[in-house]
């Protein structure tokens, strides 16, 4: 299999994860990229429509995109575990999935405002409209942080890798200081081998 990587990505890092969890990096070849929200790169668009960062090549050829799907194809291939069968567990991992990826999307839509946007052209209520999601985000899983516990699937996978991404790209939300059950959370959590193997470069 291949992967179209950035270290940079929260996308391509959930998928990571989710490799080093089930023991499948030795079976990724990381196919490097260029994407960028206004230039697409040319070498993934000859693979995949979106053109998009993660997108995985089967071993059959066929392109595979958007982070959830190549996680679950992921999971599948490997047998199962992350994604919980049909039930309430399955609601529950993939609604905290939603929240974390929706406050993933915030992020990067912000990011993209501030370094692929000239400064001339850039909305400040654009970039508050994003930033009240992520912290409504965070309210929400500071709110129901008991549910996290130990658990290990599709959700909590998420949800780490936004807060790692809100950590390395806006250190100046500090949200620890306000949501102090999802910060033990997160230090737990954060230590995971598949965590740790996967975190990005410094900004």
């Amino acid at each position: 299999m291949q992967l179209f990587h950035s270290h940079f990505s929260p996308f391509a890092r959930k998928v990571m994860v989710v490799a080093f969890e089930h023991g499948l990096t030795e079976s990724l070849e990381l196919l490097p990229t260029a994407a960028h929200p206004v230039k697409r790169d040319g070498t993934i668009l000859a693979r995949h429509p979106l053109a998009q960062v993660p997108t995985l090549i089967d071993d059959e050829g066929h392109a595979i995109a958007d982070s959830r799907v190549i996680c679950e194809y992921l999971d599948a291939r490997a047998g199962g575990g992350l994604f919980p069968p049909s039930g309430p567990a399955r609601w529950i991992a993939l609604g905290d999935q939603s929240t974390a990826d929706g406050m993933l999307d915030a992020a990067l839509l912000i990011r993209y405002e501030l370094t692929a946007r000239p400064e001339s052209g850039r909305s400040d209520g654009w970039i508050a409209g994003q930033t009240a999601k992520i912290v409504s985000g965070l309210a929400s899983f500071e709110e129901a942080a008991v549910r996290l516990g130990d658990r290990v699937d599709i959700g909590t996978i998420a949800l780490g890798c936004a807060l790692g991404y809100l950590d390395l790209r806006f250190p100046e939300i500090t949200w620890r200081a306000n949501h102090p059950a999802l910060a033990a959370w997160y230090e737990v959590f954060s230590a995971r081998p598949a965590m740790l193997a996967t975190r990005p470069p410094a900004a």
